[in-house]
């Protein structure tokens, strides 16, 4: 490694002019900070960022300090948004100014790629998330987060409530209709500000893709999944998606109920029986995260024994 960083004493370098037995002590790290942070097995995340270094498939840049990787970023840009997939700076090099020299970097690639007008980006190691500076502030805003979980022991003590409508598993048949549910769920919302794949059937669709095929949340877990099911067999009046972020840890990546069924007590029968769902399979705690301006929905969280794990925010840049 040693070479690589006489040649670039003081720049960034490309992720794909590195090889992941170069990234590994920083991965290692990372992923034992998820562990013992969030009670999250990064391994599946770190094994695809393995893989596609090595196919020099990963576009983003480390940052160089001391001989050693001090840390990395990647992204991918489609159809004018950016995503900022990953940054991470390990714990002796971890300094806004660092963090900002790999975000500075990332972005300026990103708004150089043609039709790019906007970028997303949840970065949960990320240091002092909600008062940092941030690059490029004329198009920021930030949306303060948070991580909550709930021990098995809480969740066993949630009396049922029974709902006027029948609650049924989820089965893949039932995407299209989630994808509806979720784009009207979700209009005018405050968290279609973060992702815009809310803000429309075809990225709603999209968004239940990237949960149920990829690890970024986790390994999709049907049998704790849930759909309130309309008399009619068509459409969905509710929607509680799960997954498997360790063995023994669930995590709920998607709650939703049609707005004609809030205040009903829709929305806390569906997760009550996901959580249950996931406690029945082994896990000992379960976590959500949940917009700070979505007071109603944090509110009804900390009532079923849901705490606060740690402050992060969503980013969003839009050029105007």
């Amino acid at each position: 490694m040693a070479a690589l960083f006489d040649q670039y004493p003081n720049l960034l370098v490309d992720l794909r002019d590195i090889t992941s037995a170069q990234l590994e002590p920083l991965l290692h790290e990372e992923t034992e900070e998820w562990r013992t942070e969030l009670n999250w097995d990064y391994r599946p995340s770190a094994d695809l960022v393995r893989r596609f270094v090595d196919m020099r498939a990963l576009t983003g840049f480390t940052l160089p300090r001391d001989k050693e990787i001090a840390g990395y970023g990647y992204y991918v840009c489609e159809e004018g948004k950016g995503l900022i997939g990953g940054l991470y700076v390990g714990r002796r090099y971890r300094t806004v100014e660092n963090e900002n020299t790999l975000l500075n970097a990332i972005l300026d690639a990103m708004w150089r790629t043609p039709g790019t007008r906007r970028v997303e980006a949840q970065l949960m190691m990320l240091s002092s998330p909600l008062t940092r500076s941030m690059p490029n502030p004329r198009w920021f805003r930030a949306f303060p987060r948070k991580f909550f979980e709930v021990s098995v022991d809480a969740i066993r003590s949630l009396p049922p409530r029974e709902p006027k409508v029948t609650i049924a598993p989820w089965s893949e048949g039932r995407q299209e209709d989630a994808a509806r549910l979720i784009a009207a769920a979700y209009s005018g919302h405050i968290d279609s500000n973060i992702n815009d794949q809310y803000r429309s059937v075809s990225g709603a669709r999209r968004f239940l893709t990237n949960i149920v095929q990829y690890p970024g949340c986790g390994t999709f877990f049907a049998p704790a999944a849930f759909v309130a099911v309309p008399a009619t067999g068509r459409g969905l009046y509710g929607v509680c998606l799960t997954s498997l972020v360790a063995q023994d840890v669930g995590h709920i990546t998607q709650v939703c109920v049609s707005p004609a069924f809030r205040g009903t007590g829709l929305g806390y029968e569906l997760l009550r029986r996901s959580l249950v769902a996931l406690a029945d399979h082994g896990c000992r705690s379960v976590s959500l995260t949940v917009t700070t301006a979505n007071t109603a929905a944090s509110q009804l969280y900390e009532r079923m024994g849901f705490v606060n794990r740690r402050d992060f925010a969503a980013y969003v840049w839009e050029m105007k």
